[in-house]
């Protein structure tokens, strides 16, 4: 079966920020982590390997059984575009933090682990 093309926005979507400020405000103060989406916001897109975002956060793949990975692999099998991930290195762990995105980065890889993901990363 051919791998579909996996489409991405040049941006990420305006509700992937609060998005990424709830899940930060569990592991970083108020106000810490409204600094970190901020620099998000003003920081330029990247691209690294999915299967490389994975390694660096050490969390587990979701199957395809999730609902949410399930609905972004149909986007994705519909030439959707998706939205770039949001990413917070934790320098003191060594790890990244998936802020937003996490869903969509198992479905991807669940297509391509090698394929080239756009982030943001502060």
């Amino acid at each position: 079966m051919k791998r579909p093309d996996i489409r991405w926005l040049d941006e990420p979507e305006e509700h992937d920020y609060p998005a990424a400020l709830s899940y930060l405000s569990l592991i970083h103060d108020k106000e810490h982590a409204k600094r970190l989406v901020a620099a998000l916001q003003s920081a330029l897109v990247v691209q690294y390997k999915a299967k490389d975002i994975f390694r660096a956060t050490g969390l587990s793949l979701l199957g395809v059984s999730n609902s949410h990975v399930e609905k972004d692999r149909v986007k994705i099998r519909a030439g959707k575009k998706l939205s770039p991930l949001l990413l917070v290195r934790d320098v003191s762990n060594g790890k990244v933090v998936i802020a937003d995105g996490y869903h969509r980065l198992c479905a991807v890889y669940s297509f391509d682990e090698d394929a080239l993901i756009p982030c943001k990363i502060v």
